[in-house]
C-alpha cells in the first residue's frame, strides 16, 4: 500500500528509506529527521496487537516535525512535560533520527534511545539527540512506544488471539520493531546497521535488559547500556491477565471486541486506577524469564553491557512525596515512613540507616530508596552479566547536578534519578568541572557504542566489574566498595 504525503520544504536534507523518502532539517552541527513511522498505527483492530510494518508512501515526506507521543496523561514534572511536543494519540509509533551535519566516508555507530517514564509516560522527542550525534560522531535514534494500558494490557482474550499464547508486551514489541527499522534503514542515514547500541534510562533501562533477554531481539543490537533500571522484577503473564480481566470488568467489557470499541480517552482515564500496574510481564516467549534469572543462567544476548545508577536515586521520590507536595518528613515520622514501605523488615532497615548518619530524615529515606530499588539491583545484574560478557558499572555522583532547577526543598537533592541523562546527551551548561564531566561521559558512552569499551582520551580508564566507575566533577575513580557503601547484603539475595 502507498500513501501520498505532502511535499517537504525543498531545502532540507533528503534520505531514501525502505518505505519512501524523507526530508529533514539541516542544523549547524547536526541534521534531524523527525516523525518517521516505523510501524503501522496501532488503532482500531490493531489496538493490542503486535506492531505491523508501516505503509509505503510516494513523494517526499516532511520530517521536520515529530509524530505525536503515545497515549498518556500529560503532566508536569521537575524535568518538564515528558510527553514532549504534540498531542498524545494511539497513532504514535514514530521515531527521530539525528545525524552529524558533517558527512563521513565511514559508517557511524547507531545509538537507539529508549525513554523512561514508568512505562506510562514519556516520548522519544523529549530528548534531543543532536548534540550527542554531533559531538560523539554517532547516529542517534529516539522513539515512541506504546504506554500504559495501550502497551501492557494482558488479558485472556488477547492471549487467545495470539499464535504464541501471549499478551501484554506490546510496548516491548514496538521497541523491537523500531530496532528492526534501524537495522533496515540505518545505512541510508550514514549509520552502521552492524553496530547498534540500545540504551535507555529508568523504564527505558529496564527495557534494555528485557530486550537483552528476549529471543525476539536476536541480532538487533550489539551493545547495551542500562541507566538506572536493569533488574526490575516483573509480574507473570497469568497475574497480569488476572489484573487485566478485573480492569476490563470495571469498564463493563467481557471481551476484546468491547475493549477495542471504547474510545482511547476513556481507556486512558480508566488506566489511572491505583490498582493497575502497567508493566511488561514474563510470558515465556517475548520475555522468557525474569531478567536476573536469565542473566544468571547465561540465557541472554552475549553483547557488552554498561549499566549504572545515580548516587542519590531515591531523593527525587522523597522530594515529590514530601516537600513538593507541601509537607516535610520529620524525625518522628521517619520510622513510620520506613514501616509503610518495608513492613516487618523495618527494624533491620532502621538499624542500617540511623538518622544520626544523615543530615535530614529525607536524606535517610532517600538512601534507603536508592539502595533498595536501584543501586543493589544494578550491582547484582552487573555481576551476573560479568560472568559471560564484558560488564561495566558506573555511579553518577554530581551532587549539584540539579541545582539549576532551584527546587524548593528542605534538603539537598544530590544526584537523583534521571540527573545523569543530560550529561550523556551533552546538554550541560554548568561549572567548568560539570561541563568537563559531561564531555567525558559523552565520550565514554559513544566509545562504548563504537567499540564495546568505554574510554575517553581525557579521562581515567574504565575497568570492568567489580570496579565501579564513579563519575563526579571532582574526580573520576573506580573503587570496589560499591556493594558495601549501599548495604547490598541487606537488599540482594545471597549469591548462588
Amino acid at each position: 500500500m502507498f500513501w501520498s504525503v505532502p511535499a517537504a520544504a525543498a531545502d532540507g536534507p533528503t534520505v531514501t528509506t525502505r518505505y519512501g523518502q524523507v526530508r529533514g532539517a539541516a542544523g549547524e552541527s547536526a541534521d534531524s529527521y523527525l516523525g518517521i513511522p516505523y510501524a503501522a498505527p496501532p488503532v482500531g483492530e490493531r489496538r493490542w496487537r503486535p506492531p505491523a510494518a508501516p505503509a509505503r508512501w510516494t513523494g517526499v515526506r516532511d520530517a521536520t516535525s515529530p509524530g505525536n507521543p503515545c497515549m498518556q496523561r500529560v503532566q508536569e514534572t521537575v524535568w518538564g512535560n515528558l510527553a514532549g511536543p504534540g498531542t498524545p494519540s494511539e497513532d504514535c509509533l514514530y521515531l527521530n533520527v539525528h545525524t552529524p551535519a558533517q558527512r563521513s566516508l565511514h559508517k557511524r555507530p547507531v545509538m537507539v534511545w529508549l525513554h523512561g517514564g514508568g512505562f506510562t509516560v514519556g516520548s522519544g522527542t523529549f530528548y534531543d539527540g543532536g548534540t550527542l550525534a554531533a559531538e560523539g560522531d554517532v547516529i542517534v535514534v529516539t522513539l515512541n512506544y506504546r504506554l500504559g494500558a495501550f502497551g501492557y494490557l494482558a488479558h485472556p482474550g488477547l492471549t487467545g488471539e495470539s499464535a504464541e499464547g501471549v499478551s501484554g508486551n506490546y510496548g516491548l514489541l514496538d521497541q523491537q520493531a523500531a530496532l528492526k527499522w534501524v537495522r533496515d534503514n540505518a545505512a541510508a542515514f550514514g549509520g552502521d546497521p552492524g553496530n547498534v547500541t540500545v540504551f535507555g534510562e529508568s523504564a527505558g533501562g529496564g527495557s534494555v535488559c528485557q530486550n537483552l533477554v528476549s529471543p525476539r531481539a536476536l541480532g538487533l543490537f550489539d551493545r547495551a547500556i542500562a541507566q538506572s533500571g536493569c533488574g526490575f522484577p516483573l509480574p507473570t503473564r497469568a497475574s497480569q491477565e488476572q489484573n487485566g480481566t478485573a480492569w476490563a470488568d470495571s469498564l463493563g467489557c467481557a471481551d476484546t471486541a468491547c475493549l477495542r470499541a471504547l474510545p482511547a480517552d476513556r481507556l486512558l482515564t480508566a488506566a489511572q486506577s491505583p490498582t493497575a500496574r502497567w508493566v511488561p510481564n514474563v510470558d515465556g516467549e517475548v520475555i522468557p524469564a525474569q531478567v536476573t534469572d536469565a542473566l544468571a543462567s547465561g540465557r541472554f544476548h552475549r553483547v557488552p553491557v554498561l549499566q549504572g545508577t545515580t548516587a542519590d536515586e531515591g531523593r527525587i521520590t522523597v522530594a515529590t512525596t514530601y516537600d513538593l507536595a507541601g509537607r516535610q518528613l520529620t524525625a518522628a515520622g521517619y520510622p513510620a515512613a520506613v514501616r509503610a514501605l518495608y513492613g516487618d523488615r523495618t527494624d533491620a532497615v532502621l538499624a542500617r540507616y540511623p538518622l544520626s548518619e544523615y543530615g535530614t530524615p529525607a536524606e535517610a529515606l532517600g538512601a534507603i530508596l536508592t539502595d533498595s530499588q536501584f543501586a543493589c539491583a544494578q550491582s547484582r545484574t552487573a555481576a551476573l552479566a560479568g560472568r559471560y560478557v564484558r560488564s561495566y558499572q558506573y555511579e553518577f555522583a554530581d551532587r549539584h547536578s540539579m541545582d539549576y532547577l532551584n527546587l524548593p526543598l528542605s534538603f539537598p537533592i544530590g544526584a537523583p534519578h534521571g540527573s545523569e541523562i543530560r550529561y550523556v546527551f551533552g546538554g550541560v551548561t554548568g561549572t567548568p568541572e560539570q561541563n568537563a564531566l559531561s564531555a567525558r561521559m559523552l565520550d565514554y558512552w559513544t566509545a562504548f557504542a563504537r567499540t564495546g569499551v568505554p574510554y575517553s582520551l581525557d579521562a581515567p580508564r574504565w575497568p570492568t566489574y567489580p570496579r565501579v566507575q564513579t563519575l563526579a566533577p571532582e574526580a573520576i575513580t573506580s573503587p570496589v566498595t560499591f556493594p558495601e557503601r549501599h548495604e547490598c547484603d541487606l537488599w540482594n539475595p545471597p549469591a548462588t
